[in-house]
């Protein structure tokens, strides 16, 4: 088995679809809309991050609902985005040329996807997909990059926060990889 090289590294557009905000609303941190930025500041992954940061995040931000099975991520997609899980249930998967999409975590409300955007070469790792009906804060990456160039200290905020995740990740791949090979024989390369 050989995991494949990431297969859309020359998409260029973003593939997300923003709805437009319902009358009275904006997005962001736009005065009409505060309970958006209520509900991230509410969030356990936001904690410790200033009023300012929080408004940041609050700028970048959009509500955004997937269907079961409907796709939230790609694997080898260019990495603009990051969600906020509020409620549902999200796989991530890694995808094997021979065998399809291989689950290795099933996420849910509180936990994050998608930070491939902070690191380079800004495409995604794994592919995520909606379990049931899930509702998602959405953010712009690319714009929260920018920020964290301008801001250091919010910057180490979000990696500090980041790393911590991806750890946890890493160690649930490697607890999903030795489940996997404890059912086929050790001796075979």
């Amino acid at each position: 088995m050989k995991i494949t090289a990431t297969r859309a590294l020359h998409k260029t557009s973003d593939p997300v679809k923003m709805e437009e905000p319902a009358h009275g609303e904006t997005v962001g941190g736009g005065a009409p809309w505060q309970p958006l930025r209520s509900l991230i500041a509410e969030q356990p992954f936001f904690k410790g991050f200033n009023t300012h940061h929080l408004q940041l995040f609050t700028d970048s931000a959009r509500e955004m609902h997937f269907e079961p099975g409907e796709s939230i991520l790609e694997e080898g997609s260019p990495a603009t985005r990051f969600y906020l899980i509020l409620e549902g249930k999200v796989v991530l998967g890694a995808e094997l040329e021979d065998r399809g999409i291989i689950p290795v975590q099933t996420l849910g409300p509180g936990d994050d996807l998608g930070w491939s955007w902070l690191f380079s070469p800004h495409y995604m790792h794994l592919s995520a997909r909606a379990l049931v009906p899930t509702r998602t804060l959405f953010f712009h990456g690319t714009g929260l990059l920018q920020q964290c160039e301008e801001d250091r200290e919010f910057g180490y905020r979000l990696m500090k926060r980041i790393v911590e995740v991806a750890t946890y990740r890493l160690r649930t791949t490697q607890q999903r990889l030795v489940e996997c090979t404890s059912m086929r024989t050790l001796s075979n390369p």
